[in-house]
């Protein structure tokens, strides 16, 4: 899928619903004060890096391996954004670099999910929120199935007790 198609389903009436939904949960969790940083970790096309930028006037840095993603989000984006290429499985920071770290559904396309959980727990230095798919949603009846279709080709859906294990053993604690 294509950078521009895939953040101007960002703009119809849906896809502007379920983002504002998305992001006020992920703000409303991580509760950031402006000028603290954040790291998107599988940014894609910027999205929700640019959300938090503009609307939490946050310092924010966008992670993803795709090129093509990282140039439409560094064309969309604005002062306080950087966008750089990389691996979750391996976050090119120290401990604890950033405020706060976010991966909307970006786990679910990487086989080491437990590995690039880590890196996210590692480098966080208050909070981190993930969004990962659900395996008993509508969604995932709709678009999951037999591989899935249009960006979710080749997720992985997560059940409950995946997600229970997935977290199991992470080294985090509650910085606040």
């Amino acid at each position: 899928m294509n950078a521009a198609p895939y953040d101007a389903w960002y703009r119809t009436p849906r896809g502007s619903w379920i983002g504002e939904v998305e992001y006020r949960l992920l703000h409303r969790m991580l509760a950031p004060a402006p000028g603290e940083s954040l790291l998107d970790v599988g940014c894609g096309t910027g999205y929700f890096t640019r959300r938090f930028a503009r609307d939490a006037g946050l310092r924010v840095t966008g992670l993803d391996p795709d090129r093509e993603w990282l140039a439409y989000a560094r064309a969309h984006g604005g002062p306080d954004e950087t966008y750089i290429a990389g691996d979750a499985r391996e976050l090119p920071f120290p401990d604890a670099s950033f405020d706060f770290v976010v991966s909307v559904t970006a786990l679910c396309f990487i086989q080491d999910q437990r590995r690039a959980l880590q890196e996210i727990a590692r480098v966080a230095r208050k909070r981190f929120a993930l969004g990962l798919l659900n395996r008993r949603s509508m969604l995932y009846r709709q678009k999951g199935r037999d591989g899935g279709s249009g960006a979710y080709r080749g997720a992985h859906w997560h059940t409950i007790s995946e997600v229970h294990d997935l977290l199991r053993g992470i080294a985090a604690r509650d910085a606040l």
